[in-house]
């Protein structure tokens, strides 16, 4: 991008959310700020530029960039720091307007693991566990900080930012429109939102082999197998509480189809340990401050017939931390397995 070029275009979206937002200010309560939805933005311009890039794996050229589109914090004092180029406005800061949950109306899954045999457990809880607590008191699933943003809350949002970034941001604001969510336990489903006004055609999908993206720690690719993009579809749900009880019971079904066979302080990982960690009740010895965050994606989307749950994965690989030995073939194992689970349950889609 041309630092000397002055000129900014800029776009005008009403956010809009679909299921409920854990946005938290400094009090853990729910409000509607600027800066998470900047940082989504910021995240979906990093796979835009490794895919218009051939997905090199150029980090110091990619933070180049970004550091001079979205700013540093520079710890140097003789590199100094660059302010923003990507400006944000939302139309007003409010706190969110869903002050309780569901109480006894909560949807319940089924867990074989939970119990001697099984048992229901709350569907929206598993999904959103930390936002969300159990309050032994009423037996309900409550909002662990009041208030949350509910779903059909919106807000108008502004956006400016160099016309010379044109490209990427808007491949960005596309990406974030398809596949984004914000907030708490984002990665389940919860905080799916659309930029109302979004128009034009859609970029091409950020492709690559999802064996081939395990060459990096970062996500920067959405993957693709011999059948397509690993994109999978749920059929339509008339309301997002019913819609994140059918994506608890998926990833409880694909979770679960990876036994363990130890329990707490194992000697070393299983393969269910490579798709996300911590893991309840089954920890690996000296992984005690280790965090693997999930890569397979859950998001919500409006459709004629009604929600439908989009499943994504992008892979990375497990950074090191205290991971210690990263097998590789177990790593791809686990993740075959998911995959294999999804295709007989829901349905592939291109985009």
């Amino acid at each position: 991008m041309n630092q000397a070029d002055t000129r900014m275009e800029t776009r005008c979206y009403t956010l809009r959310f679909l299921t409920p937002a854990f946005l938290s200010g400094a009090d853990q309560s729910g409000q509607w700020r600027s800066p998470p939805i900047k940082h989504l933005l910021r995240e979906w311009w990093r796979v835009a530029w490794c895919r218009s890039h051939g997905f090199r794996d150029d980090v110091a050229a990619m933070r180049r960039a970004e550091g001079a589109l979205f700013g540093t914090a520079a710890d140097d004092r003789q590199a100094g720091s660059l302010r923003s180029r990507v400006l944000l406005r939302l139309g007003e800061w409010r706190p969110g307007r869903r002050k309780q949950w569901l109480g006894g109306k909560e949807p319940r899954v089924r867990h074989p693991e939970v119990g001697k045999s099984g048992m229901s457990i709350g569907a929206h809880l598993y999904l959103a566990f930390g936002p969300l607590q159990y309050d032994k008191a009423s037996r309900h699933t409550e909002l662990a900080h009041s208030p949350a943003i509910d779903a059909g809350e919106a807000v108008e949002i502004r956006i400016a930012f160099p016309a010379a970034a044109r490209d990427e941001l808007d491949e960005a604001l596309w990406l974030a429109h398809c596949y984004g969510t914000l907030g708490g336990r984002a990665r389940n489903g919860w905080g799916s939102f659309v930029f109302d006004g979004l128009e034009g055609t859609a970029p091409p999908l950020p492709l690559r082999d999802w064996r081939q993206c395990l060459d990096r720690e970062y996500p920067h690719a959405i993957g693709q197998d011999d059948r397509g993009p690993l994109i999978w579809q749920t059929g339509p749900c008339p309301d997002w509480s019913v819609l994140e009880a059918k994506l608890a019971e998926i990833k409880i079904g694909f979770r679960t189809r990876l036994e363990f066979h130890s329990g707490k302080n194992a000697s070393h990982p299983e393969l269910r340990h490579w798709l996300a960690y911590p893991v309840t009740n089954h920890s690996v010895r000296n992984w005690s401050s280790y965090r693997l965050p999930n890569s397979l994606r859950f998001r919500v989307r409006e459709t004629s017939g009604g929600l439908v749950g989009i499943l994504y994965h992008m892979p990375v690989w497990p950074p090191k931390g205290k991971a210690g030995n990263r097998d590789r073939s177990a790593i791809e194992d686990a993740w075959r397995q998911v995959h294999q689970v999804l295709d007989k349950r829901l349905t592939r889609v291109k985009a």
